[in-house]
């Protein structure tokens, strides 16, 4: 009967289906809703139907997106992270990254607020003593380095998988772990923009003593 009724062109009964930003979006706002849930009573007293009904899904929804409640912490931690790689692959040729860090960098990728900022450093804070969320930050950090490595392997005009590529990736990684770290510490009482802007300087900072590495396996790499 469904399929005579789709034939004869009426229209179809029951939800229409969701696309990919819809499924994006939908994701992100539950993660709002779940670090707002983990820092009042953390993550061992919330459950998933309560991050559910706080975000206005169904838990159904909650476990069709995460396959563990910390896993919810993803979609903002990632945005911190593409934040990075789109400075990376904006990065001019004529241009020096520290100085181009410095003129693009935020720390949330399209942040609509500073509270998107805000939770994105508390799920950094809350992973110093909830394990389960750390385990989940740590995978992500490690992953995320498939992204940096891509950005800098075209920079390097390497394959993605090359040792030089891999170092200076994980190397990138653990740069921006550390300045997130600090700059999470120094706004557990709220953010200024002397801490963010003191965080950017930091990142550039260390980053200038990982591009040497990166110049320099370059000029090697040349002169084979």
């Amino acid at each position: 009967m469904t399929d005579v009724v789709a034939e004869t062109g009426a229209p179809r009964r029951g939800r229409p289906p969701v696309s990919d930003e819809q499924r994006q979006r939908q994701r992100l706002d539950i993660s709002r809703h779940a670090v707002r849930l983990f820092a009042e009573q953390g993550v061992a007293a919330t459950s998933g139907d309560q991050i559910a009904q706080a975000a206005g899904v169904s838990e159904r929804t909650f476990w069709r997106h995460f396959p563990h409640k910390e896993s919810s912490v993803e979609p903002l931690l990632t945005r911190s992270v593409d934040a990075f790689c789109a400075v990376l692959r904006a990065w001019p040729p004529e241009l020096d990254l520290i100085d181009h860090l410095r003129a693009a960098y935020q720390p949330v990728l399209d942040a609509g607020s500073d509270e998107d900022v805000e939770a994105v450093l508390a799920v950094v804070r809350l992973t110093h003593h909830e394990p389960g969320l750390r385990a989940a930050y740590l995978m992500l950090r490690e992953r995320d380095e498939d992204a940096l490595a891509e950005v800098l392997a075209h920079r390097m005009d390497l394959p993605p998988g090359s040792i030089d590529v891999r170092v200076q990736a994980a190397a990138m990684s653990a740069v921006l772990k550390a300045a997130t770290d600090d700059v999470a510490d120094a706004t557990a009482g709220g953010i200024t923009s002397e801490a963010l802007d003191g965080h950017k300087e930091h990142l550039a900072h260390a980053l200038s003593l990982v591009l040497r590495g990166l110049t320099e396996a370059g000029s090697l790499i040349r002169d084979r």
